[in-house]
């Protein structure tokens, strides 16, 4: 499970004020929620694109802090999804993670990536 912030000074509910049906519109057919950390998530059970098994999404909430998107794509083996001749559901796949994260937290990729490396670096313990 990943969890990505928004820009700065943004808030997930401005960004996506109908976080279920954005989903949908990305993913295909919500089928319910899950407890994933104290966080409720949207399932995706049977996703529209052949490369994921099952998505999770939502809004991790924290008190005193903004929320953050909260998201775990469960996916084929690459191999299985080559075998089946779906290499073009796999690009797809990328562009429509890539999009929907950008949609919801306002950052491209690259700026998701050195993020997430700062709140690392953070963690690490000072020797």
């Amino acid at each position: 499970m990943k969890e990505y912030k928004m820009r700065r000074g943004e808030h997930l509910d401005d960004r996506i004020p109908d976080l279920e049906a954005t989903i949908e519109s990305y993913f295909g057919t919500v089928t319910g929620t899950e407890e994933h950390n104290g966080h409720e998530l949207y399932v995706v059970d049977d996703p529209d694109n052949a490369v994921f098994k099952r998505i999770l999404a939502g809004a991790a909430e924290y008190s005193g802090k903004k929320d953050k998107i909260a998201v775990h794509f469960e996916e084929r083996p690459a191999e299985e999804v080559i075998a089946d001749g779906e290499a073009d559901a796999a690009e797809e796949a990328v562009s429509l993670k890539n999009e929907f994260l950008l949609e919801a937290t306002g950052r491209d990729a690259k700026s998701r990536r050195e993020s997430l490396k700062r709140e690392v670096e953070d963690d690490a313990p000072d020797y």
